[in-house]
């Protein structure tokens, strides 16, 4: 019997108007009644998950954020793995001729470095606001807290992130992740760490459960491990080929309650 749910949020949870249905929220709350736990996994701030946990009343539940570099329990860090500052400090002194949009991302801090296009389209996504300042800036704000980055997210024209792409592999590919989800976007994370890596620290550590209990859904490519690696992975009818390819099961796509309609099946409730 599976004891515990992991998700990602966009592209697998929300419907059409980026939110959470009626449905959804509902069947979630019914989990909850069941004491199976729903974990929110995503590649997103911590505070670009919260108002979905107070959705579905689950805001005592950890948190998997930037698709494992920060796990929350009460809201306290128990596990964080960070993108070394000067590996971000390198990026930074590359990006002033392809000047891509570079967010930078510290558990709850999100930093840009201008109010733009991209700006405007991740507030939209996310319902958070960030602080506009430079990269410098951050940076040298950074190394004097003795922090790293938990996220870049690489946003600009196909050609310009391709640039970015090619520098960051030639000079860090033992080090970092690369998560390609458009053409114009390009996540960067750690590469110790993975949404999978992130399920096993709370099963092992905090429920006490083995993989086999869990059930994952997801969509895109940094979903694949996760959903190989759990007691059942489950694609949304929209993921991406070769996530519907590894998945153990498939259901409908996410705008149309994918998620809810599947734990309803799977978990009689």
């Amino acid at each position: 019997m599976f004891k515990i749910v992991f998700s990602d949020i966009d592209g697998t949870l929300l419907n059409a108007e980026r939110n959470l249905s009626e449905y959804t929220i509902e069947t979630i709350k019914k989990l909850s009644k069941c004491d199976i736990p729903f974990i929110l996994i995503s590649s997103r701030m911590p505070a670009a998950m919260r108002h979905l946990q107070e959705k579905m009343d689950i805001t005592h539940l950890p948190i998997i954020s930037y698709n494992g570099g920060l796990i929350l329990v009460n809201g306290k860090t128990v596990s964080s793995t960070e993108i070394p500052i000067e590996i971000l400090a390198q990026l930074s002194d590359f990006n002033i001729e392809p000047d891509v949009h570079l967010s930078l991302f510290h558990n709850d801090e999100w930093y840009v470095p201008r109010d733009d296009f991209w700006t405007r389209r991740e507030i939209n996504n996310t319902k958070v606001n960030p602080e506009i300042t430079t990269n410098k800036e951050v940076i040298e704000k950074w190394k004097n807290e003795n922090k790293g980055a938990h996220k870049i997210m690489a946003m600009g024209d196909e050609e310009n992130i391709d640039r970015i792409r090619d520098f960051l592999i030639e000079n860090f590919a033992g080090k970092l992740h690369l998560y390609r989800s458009k053409p114009s976007y390009l996540e960067i994370a750690p590469r110790s760490i993975s949404k999978l890596t992130a399920v096993e620290h709370l099963l092992d550590n905090h429920f006490k459960l083995p993989l086999s209990q869990s059930v994952a859904y997801g969509d895109n490519y940094n979903d694949i491990e996760m959903l190989k690696g759990v007691g059942m992975g489950i694609a949304v009818g929209n993921a991406k080929p070769e996530v519907l390819e590894i998945a153990h099961k498939i259901t409908t796509p996410g705008k149309e309650d994918g998620v809810a309609k599947s734990l309803s099946e799977l978990l009689e409730i």
